[in-house]
């Protein structure tokens, strides 16, 4: 097992963003140097209704839509919440909240400082990539989605 000493952040805007929004803000934040791994959260957007009377229907959201972060395109599963992001070092957490308050000018953004990732193997790590899983996707594996991260190279 590994024990990360990396610092970690997270970007927390008062408002949930919108795709569009998301989309500009994460390929803003992309740019930066330094960040190892970052993963997004908020509300689930399921793709049927998963109760009440319309249960297995299509659920229309227009939040649900594909969205393009640096070199990789992805499916928004959730609207955004927040940011959580893993960096080489503290001075990147510094360069982050600059884009932060470069990007959120109607509004404001949190930029905390703590441990939000977990940085050792879970169960569902172990389950779902083995005992000798990728350092750079523990603690990200969501145990009921059967497709894995996606992976944004950097930018450099």
């Amino acid at each position: 097992m590994t024990q990360s000493q990396y610092p970690q952040c997270r970007a927390v805007p008062l408002r949930m963003l919108s795709p569009v929004t998301a989309e500009k803000f994460l390929n803003a934040v992309v740019k930066v140097p330094g960040i190892r791994r970052m993963t997004i959260n908020g509300p689930s957007l399921p793709a049927l209704v998963p109760y009440g009377p319309a249960r297995g229907k299509e659920n229309k959201n227009s939040n649900r839509r594909a969205i393009k972060v640096g070199n990789a395109e992805m499916e928004l599963r959730v609207q955004v919440g927040m940011v959580i992001f893993e960096v080489e070092d503290k001075t990147v957490i510094e360069k982050i909240r600059e884009v932060c308050n470069e990007f959120f000018k109607d509004f404001k953004c949190q930029v905390q400082e703590g441990k939000f990732m977990k940085t050792s193997p879970t169960v569902s790590d172990y389950c779902k990539y083995g005992p000798d899983a990728d350092e750079s996707v523990l603690g990200l594996s969501d145990p009921r989605k059967k497709d894995g991260p996606v992976i944004i190279q950097s930018l450099r």
